[in-house]
């Protein structure tokens, strides 16, 4: 394959996936030196350690999470940072509370910052949502699963901002007592 037409042919994936690995171009029978000229050319950007993306796709307030998402598929957004994507409270998380197995590695991940939290058994598996961001698909617990889990860890986050988001959540009738 000519390297004019490896390099339309990878400009095609980016735009009907959002985002690319490297892994994904060899899989699709691309030689990875296409993503260096690309790269280089400007018509590709590296958004993270083997991630890359077109220059003008759009970024959305949640970059963060598809970023973790797709670098860290088996963890779960949970906490302050399933608050701010349910937009409930007022917490703005500087990092990216993510909870995974007890037994699973820590994500390795240089941007953004990651705060991990394990859970085991049901507390991981119950009340997970999927959502697809900048074409990643994110997993986030639901608004009562986080709630809960704001006062399991209430000694971590504190008492204040999980009262808070309870009583926001309630008013706007964002889950159920069954929930």
């Amino acid at each position: 394959m000519s390297p004019a037409a490896a390099s339309q042919r990878l400009l095609r994936l980016a735009r009907r996936r959002g985002s690319i690995t490297r892994r994904e171009v060899a899989e699709h029978g691309i030689h990875t030196q296409a993503l260096s000229r690309l790269v280089s050319a400007g018509a590709l950007e590296r958004v993270s350690r083997g991630r890359y993306r077109l220059p003008d796709a759009p970024i959305t307030e949640h970059h963060g999470l598809a970023l973790v998402a797709a670098a860290a598929p088996n963890a779960v957004v949970c906490l302050l940072s399933a608050l701010s994507f349910h937009e409930i409270g007022t917490q703005l998380p500087h990092e990216v509370w993510v909870a995974v197995d007890r037994r699973a590695r820590r994500p390795s991940i240089s941007w953004p910052r990651l705060r991990v939290v394990r859970f085991g058994g049901a507390a991981l598996t119950e009340g997970i949502e999927t959502h697809r961001v900048e074409g990643e698909t994110v997993r986030v617990y639901n608004v009562a699963k986080t709630l809960a889990d704001l006062f399991k860890y209430r000694h971590k986050i504190g008492l204040d901002a999980a009262l808070e988001a309870l009583r926001e959540a309630w008013r706007a009738r964002r889950f159920t007592m069954d929930a």
